[in-house]
């Protein structure tokens, strides 16, 4: 059987299980230990020296990084096909999967900085909170143009430029920035949201955020025993959204990490 090295709310992760389930793949989805505090090792560090989700092992082949994951299992199964016919169409919805894994990911993932694990607080927390609901406005507004008179951001039917974009936008309707109800956006992920692998893996990632305390985790993070990663788009976005001295903060309490050197 498969092995997905899985957290249920990663992003990163729900699009590979999203593409497994309709290709009809069946699949173990391990969590890794030592994720949060920095730790990772193992048989998880040997498929993903990143020490990041998502890593699939399929037998003795191991791999890592979700858009080469969705490439591997594009090409070992083909069908039902994911990716559009036309090398242009193609090369147009991985665009949308790279916009919505860096630029739009960052957006969520700072919100839960603020939100989750209190990094800020006061009227820096408001400020940048409030940046961030206009950032994933403008972001929505790009993706009604990309979506343009499409009932799936892949083309004719779901596929891999839906399967790149939903979570993300689940991820925001979590935070309390839904698209405007009546828009395009807002009836795709009506859509979306019914088909049975979306709905599976969306309720598997509710189900976490459902049973975590998350004032215990801010807690621990303040001690240093938490370590959320700080990789390039997120620092990116921390900074140019006025959060420079929650960096700085993280540094000197050395609760912030960054990915690891490979072994």
């Amino acid at each position: 059987m498969l092995t997905l090295y899985d957290h249920p709310l990663s992003p990163y992760a729900q699009k590979v299980k999203i593409a497994l389930r309709e290709k009809g793949q069946t699949f173990e989805a391990p969590l890794p230990g030592g994720l949060g505090a920095g730790g990772a090792q193992g048989a998880f560090i040997k498929a993903n020296p990143r020490a990041e989700v998502p890593a699939l092992v399929d037998g003795d082949v191991a791999i890592f990084d979700s858009t080469i994951i969705l490439e591997y299992i594009e090409d070992k199964w083909p069908h039902p096909p994911l990716l559009p016919r036309s090398p242009a169409e193609r090369a147009r919805v991985r665009m949308l999967e790279e916009v919505m894994d860096t630029h739009f990911e960052a957006i969520n993932w700072g919100l839960s900085e603020i939100r989750w694990f209190r990094r800020a607080e006061g009227e820096l927390a408001e400020a940048m909170t409030a940046k961030a609901a206009q950032q994933t406005t403008n972001f929505f507004g790009w993706l009604e143009s990309q979506l343009e008179t499409r009932d799936w951001f892949n083309g004719e039917a779901f596929g891999w430029g839906d399967l790149a974009v939903v979570p993300y936008i689940n991820g925001s309707v979590g935070h309390g920035n839904p698209p405007a109800k009546g828009t395009q956006l807002s009836d795709w992920l009506a859509r979306v949201n019914a088909r049975p692998s979306v709905a599976q893996t969306n309720a598997e990632a509710v189900a976490v955020s459902a049973a975590t305390t998350m004032p215990n985790v801010a807690e621990l993070v303040k001690q240093g025993l938490f370590k959320r990663e700080y990789r390039d788009h997120r620092l990116e976005w921390m900074i140019k959204s006025g959060g420079a001295e929650v960096v700085m903060d993280g540094l000197a309490r050395d609760n912030i990490r960054f990915s690891p050197d490979f072994r």
